[in-house]
């Protein structure tokens, strides 16, 4: 994993932007696995941006969702379908059948994680991820624990992530999710995790420290050959990591 520092998080935001076009000018109907949340937001809205620019950039783009919440209506604000709809799939006008999503409501969720393993196996892999951290080190929703699935599946919520800012307005919290596994975000051609959040201190110590733990899912990315994780320097002190 590359490790990338940055002064703030507009700068991190242009970096993460750029990279997304260079792999778009490689391919132009890249498979992008895109995270929610408020750390990919930034480099969401410098995609719209260049899109302006340049209408015929992300005309073949493919989107797969990285996770969602289970049992909660699909159209409820703060699913991830909903906010990548608004951030993404709308604003770049990504035709339905290159927008790959999870149904938040589905009767039986493994099922619907089969399908979605189905259909990135038929579609991927995946091009480019773009991905964060959690508080407690999980990507995706891949939280920690004495071992980590390797395909699409269900999991059960940690507290930390009942709390996440996209639950805070819903009146029904989630207690399960649906995420991609660990293999298939690491068959990725290219990761880029981005570390922002004063309240991620302590999680990013025990990332780069370099010991890979299913106790940190998101360690698993020194694993990966083509990883950059984008970091805001401001926002910690780097010496507990050197």
């Amino acid at each position: 994993m590359i490790i990338e520092y940055f002064h703030d998080q507009e700068s991190l935001s242009r970096r993460g932007t750029d990279m997304v076009k260079e792999e778009m000018r490689k391919k132009k109907d890249l498979l992008l696995c895109a995270a929610t949340g408020r750390s990919p937001e930034k480099i969401y809205e410098g995609m719209i941006r260049e899109s302006e620019k340049d209408r015929q950039l992300f005309r073949n783009l493919r989107i797969i969702n990285l996770d969602e919440w289970w049992a909660i209506p699909a159209n409820s604000e703060g699913t991830c379908e909903d906010y990548l709809r608004k951030r993404l799939v709308e604003p770049l006008s990504i035709h339905e059948n290159r927008f790959i999503s999870f149904v938040p409501d589905v009767v039986d969720p493994d099922l619907e994680c089969k399908r979605i393993s189905s259909t990135l196996y038929r579609q991927g892999p995946i091009d480019l991820a773009i991905v964060g951290i959690g508080r407690n080190g999980h990507i995706g929703l891949n939280e920690p624990g004495i071992y980590l699935k390797p395909y699409c599946h269900l999991v059960t919520l940690s507290e930390q992530s009942r709390q996440h800012a996209m639950t805070e307005h819903m009146v029904k919290k989630p207690t399960h999710g649906m995420t991609l596994g660990i293999k298939e975000i690491l068959s990725s051609r290219k990761i880029i995790l981005i570390v922002s959040g004063a309240d991620k201190q302590a999680v990013t110590r025990t990332l780069f420290s370099g010991v890979v733990t299913t106790e940190c899912p998101a360690s698993f990315l020194w694993l990966h050959d083509h990883a950059y994780c984008l970091v805001v320097n401001s926002q910690y002190n780097l010496s507990l990591y050197q």
